[in-house]
Order: structure tokens, then sequence, then C-alpha cells
């Protein structure tokens, strides 16, 4: 995907271009999932749109959930969904930190050669 250990560092623009793509792949996926939160939340737990993503916003950032889920339904989605939230959240940052260790990484092999 990047330049091989043996290869020189990239360019800085290379590098810049790495980030706005990476970020840009974090924020899809964010949103994506953001919508599967407002939407499951909506059908499966009867709750308005808007309190909907409330709810699957505050559960996407890791805060907790602000809504009261009475059905059953609602509450398999709300585990699944808080289960699937934590993934999202921690490859995202992943994703979004993967240019900058790379490049700090591969500086730091050349340095030692």
């Amino acid at each position: 995907m990047y330049e091989h250990r043996k290869q020189p560092v990239a360019p800085v623009a290379k590098y810049y271009k790495r980030i706005v793509k990476n970020v840009t792949i974090a924020l899809i996926v964010m949103f994506v999932s953001l919508g599967i939160g407002i939407i499951g939340y909506h059908f499966t737990a009867d709750i308005p749109w808007i309190d909907a993503l409330h709810n699957a916003s505050m559960i996407l950032s890791g805060m907790g959930p602000v809504v009261e889920i009475k059905t059953v339904t609602g509450k398999y989605f709300s585990s699944a969904y808080a289960l699937f939230s934590g993934v999202v959240f921690i490859t995202n940052f992943g994703i979004i930190l993967a240019p900058a260790m790379h490049r700090l990484f591969h500086k730091l092999n050349l340095e030692e050669s």
C-alpha cells in the first residue's frame, strides 16, 4: 500500500494526499455507520428521526445512550449497534492515523540503516 522500507520516504504532497484519502474513508465509514444507527433506532425502537439521530450519534461517539429503549427488538438492536460502534470508533482511529504512523516508522527505519 505504501512504500517499502528500503524505498525513500514519500514526498510531502503524496503524504498529504494519503491523509486526505484516509480521512475521507473514515468519514464515509462514520456516516454509513450513523445511517445504520438512525434507521435501526427509528424502526426497531419506534423513536422519532431526530431522537434516533441523537442516540446513534451519542453511541457512535462513545458517549452512551440518550433515549430509553422500550421495545425488545430495539434493545437487541441497541446492544448490537453499541458493539458495532465500538469497533467502528477504534477502526476509524486506525484509518486516520495509518499514514502518519507509517511515515514515522519509515523515517525511524531509514535512520537505523
